[in-house]
């Protein structure tokens, strides 16, 4: 006998792996009039991160430059500027490095593969949920779209209590849906039955759950019927994106394709980085953010970080570059640069940032991360992302987005780690939200004015550092 109460974590679930989560539907709360007034929503937090950074000059210039794409979710954000990173500055590494490392951490980087310490995400998750994650969750959801390969620092923002990655970061969207959602086991003659796919959808596993919740017996009335139908309408639709290109099969088991732009060594060729059209680019990517998006709004996932391009990231990108129906720019970084390899790539227009130039380029690519990371934001900020105290998921969490520099000149460490962009959301109303502040602070003290809203005991940087208090972002 089924129970009919249902919570917001309810989920379908097959005999294998697969478990699919509910949208939030009017039978999980207790009535419209204590809904609305509800405060009650998981604590989440997520490190948004973007390669190569905007230099401090062009964030002076506010939604007016590169940083557009985000002014229709400005009332819902917080810009910081002029925020040091310079303490993580490292001998012997440079600024991409040092400053990957630093986001989220304001720690230098402790080797190779470590961080110097937590991410913000991880101490609030060890705080609020000391004993572990509920039952079913994935505990840190880590990806991205990259190439740059050197160094798991560029990549990789989010950290365990001892500066280890908190989790396998997942770059193509199919691992990243089967992270999410689970596999079906193959048969067991199978010698590869572990992580690969059957012909039937992991949507149709959960068919007899669905049947239930959509059928005569349902205890959903008829509009949470529909939208039950209409989220999984959705999920497929990833799932089909995910894995439609072409494949072969092994032992009459459907191998699951490959992503159509490269991973792994492929995706960074003695670091000269690779050629990429705008549309491959965007393409992977924003599949990528869907599925992440739809694994928060499910209650899959709470904590983690996602990636659009590495720090210090290699692609000579080609294609018109569009915003709101408007050509703006068209990509042809080897041309432009005449140059081939590694100097034909857009990370040159960084070194070749000038204040006296219109740095028409560099505009570009920027404008365009920008335009790609708005593109996650939203999904947060739709109705299907709507919770029970009437806000969205992207108001109710803390979304930290920044990047490696503030300069990518490379012959200034206090230039180029210095002013690196800073952007939150309000962490469920922590901070405050519709304005840009000059914070002038160091990040670590940014970042433990963070956490110290999330009332962590837990704080960034040595024990015996004084910390400041930046009040000035607090709500």
């Amino acid at each position: 006998m089924r129970n009919e109460k249902l919570d917001r974590r309810t989920m379908l679930r097959s005999m294998g792996a697969a478990t699919i989560g509910l949208p939030l539907l009017e039978e999980m709360l207790v009535s419209k009039a204590v809904a609305a007034g509800q405060r009650e929503v998981p604590v989440r937090a997520f490190n948004v991160f973007f390669g190569l950074g905007i230099p401090a000059p062009l964030q002076q210039e506010g939604f007016k430059g590169v940083m557009e794409p985000l002014e229709p979710l400005s009332k819902k954000l917080l810009i910081m500027r002029n925020v040091d990173q310079i303490r993580c500055d490292e001998k012997g590494s440079n600024a991409h490095y040092d400053g990957a490392s630093g986001a989220f951490t304001a720690e230098p980087p402790d080797g190779e593969a470590k961080s110097g310490g937590p991410s913000i995400d991880q101490v609030i998750r060890q705080t609020h949920y000391p004993k572990g994650m509920p039952s079913g969750m994935v505990p840190t959801l880590i990806g991205g779209t990259y190439f740059r390969r050197s160094r798991v620092g560029r990549y990789v923002h989010s950290y365990n209590m001892d500066g280890t990655v908190a989790a396998t970061i997942q770059e193509k969207p199919r691992d990243l849906f089967d992270r999410v959602f689970g596999s079906i086991n193959a048969s067991e003659g199978d010698k590869n039955s572990v992580r690969q796919r059957l012909r039937r959808s992991v949507l149709d596993s959960v068919v007899e759950d669905y049947r239930f919740y959509t059928g005569p017996n349902s205890p959903l009335g008829g509009a949470s019927k529909s939208r039950v139908a209409d989220h999984l309408d959705r999920i497929r639709e990833y799932e089909q994106r995910a894995f439609s290109m072409k494949h072969k099969k092994v032992a009459n088991v459907e191998v699951p394709p490959r992503s159509i732009i490269p991973h792994g060594g492929p995706a960074d060729p003695g670091g000269q980085g690779i050629d990429i059209t705008l549309d491959e680019l965007s393409n992977e990517w924003r599949l990528l953010a869907d599925i992440y998006a739809v694994a928060i709004q499910m209650d899959r996932v709470r904590f983690g970080s996602l990636t659009f391009l590495a720090a210090g990231e290699r692609i000579r990108l080609t294609g018109d570059y569009t915003y709101n129906g408007k050509k703006l720019f068209e990509f042809d970084d080897a041309r432009q640069q005449n140059a081939s390899g590694d100097k034909g790539c857009s990370h040159e227009w960084w070194h070749k940032f000038s204040e006296k130039k219109k740095n028409e380029e560099l505009r570009a690519h920027a404008h365009m991360k920008m335009r790609e990371v708005a593109y996650f934001l939203r999904a947060l900020d739709s109705e299907d992302a709507k919770e029970a105290n009437g806000r969205t998921i992207l108001e109710n969490s803390l979304i930290t987005i920044s990047t490696e520099s503030g300069d990518g000149r490379h012959n200034d460490v206090k230039r180029e780690l210095s002013g690196v962009f800073h952007c939150i959301t309000s962490g469920g109303g922590r901070f405050k939200t519709g304005q840009t502040i000059d914070v002038r602070a160091e990040g670590i003290d940014v970042y433990n004015t963070m956490l110290s809203a999330y009332d962590t005991k837990q704080r960034l940087g040595p024990k015996k550092r004084e910390s400041t208090s930046i009040d000035s972002i607090r709500a």
